[in-house]
């Protein structure tokens, strides 16, 4: 009779999540049809990486959360990284982003449009509602976020990102943490 302990495949299941968690929030609603995100899948060596921009980040903008949360990353297995680009929709009378319309937006490309970012938050709900569905440890994260697109994971017309971090332990190393000033 073979025996397999689950030591042995917590981390490739861990990665199988989060290979689902991708593709729901590929396939989450998005505004008129129209899709703006990147997502990728960060293990191993580019964790790693993520860690140290965090901990850096943290010392130079004296951001101490940054630095706990980097070192949170070293119970990750995976990390799923979702960002948008901002591109207009061309919704006549909106101004939910603060401008008249998207041609008074279109003048200051940095400024989210609502709707990239609703799409966003929708694929975000979509992925960690698979996290939740496979019982995977996991927490939406902003500093993981920044780091990714300081270091242009997603790459670089990606203006808004979040990381979120995986992993299956006896205890969700991302929420019971000590807290911090922010």
């Amino acid at each position: 009779m073979a025996l397999k302990k689950e030591s042995e495949i917590n981390s490739k299941t861990v990665i199988k999540v989060a290979e689902l968690m991708a593709v729901a929030a590929r396939t989450a609603p998005k505004a008129r049809g129209t899709d703006n995100l990147e997502i990728a899948i960060a293990t191993g060596d580019s964790i790693k990486e993520l860690s140290e921009k965090m901990n850096e980040m943290g010392k130079k903008n004296k951001m101490d959360f940054f630095i706990r949360d980097a070192g949170n990353l070293k119970e990750a297995e995976a990390i799923l990284l979702i960002g948008t680009h901002i591109k207009t929709q061309g919704v006549k009378n909106c101004g939910m982003c603060g401008f008249k319309d998207c041609s008074g937006k279109k003048k200051h490309e940095d400024a989210p449009c609502v709707f990239n970012t609703n799409d966003l938050g929708i694929a975000i709900g979509s992925a960690v509602t698979v996290a939740s569905n496979h019982h995977i440890d996991n927490r939406v994260m902003f500093s993981i976020g920044q780091a990714a697109m300081k270091l242009e994971l997603l790459g670089k017309g990606v203006k808004v990102a979040f990381g979120i971090p995986l992993s299956a332990t006896a205890k969700n190393p991302f929420f019971d943490r000590t807290p911090v000033k922010i």
